[in-house]
């Protein structure tokens, strides 16, 4: 078993989030929730230690994001780049899709994560060995 901090703090936040999502996370969360698509439950705007992701998938550590157009920004590129890999380092894997995308071509989003989460299904070891709480800080 593996351990990602929970930050209470930003509980607030992810729920302002959830109530402002862009078209593509609306559209992609009715396809995600309630396992409907996958047989697997998501979690839609999720604390993961010092940030939110868009998608959680926790049986398969399997982060989904929706990048809309501030993610084309350089420096928004780089934040984004630097905290896809502190949460890599984490253990999850990771997809990204942009917001049009998501909004224009569905079905092939849907066949994407679908196959991802196939290979994932097939990884028997996790990514990372199982950490105490106390090695780990987001403060």
């Amino acid at each position: 078993m593996y351990y990602l901090p929970y930050n209470k703090s930003l509980k607030a936040f992810s729920r302002e989030l959830r109530n402002h999502s862009t078209l593509g996370e609306v559209l992609l969360w009715k396809q995600l929730r309630a396992g409907s698509m996958t047989g697997y439950a998501f979690n839609r705007q999720k604390p993961l230690g010092k940030y939110i992701v868009d998608f959680y998938c926790k049986p398969l550590r399997l982060v989904i994001e929706v990048n809309g157009g501030y993610h084309f920004e350089e420096q928004q590129q780089l934040k984004d780049k630097e905290r896809q890999s502190i949460l890599e380092d984490l253990g999850l894997y990771f997809l990204r899709f942009e917001d049009e995308q998501v909004r224009k071509d569905m079905d092939v989003v849907l066949r994407k994560i679908e196959t991802y989460m196939h290979e994932l299904e097939g990884t028997q070891q996790p990514r990372i060995p199982c950490q105490p709480a106390s090695k780990r800080s987001w403060r």
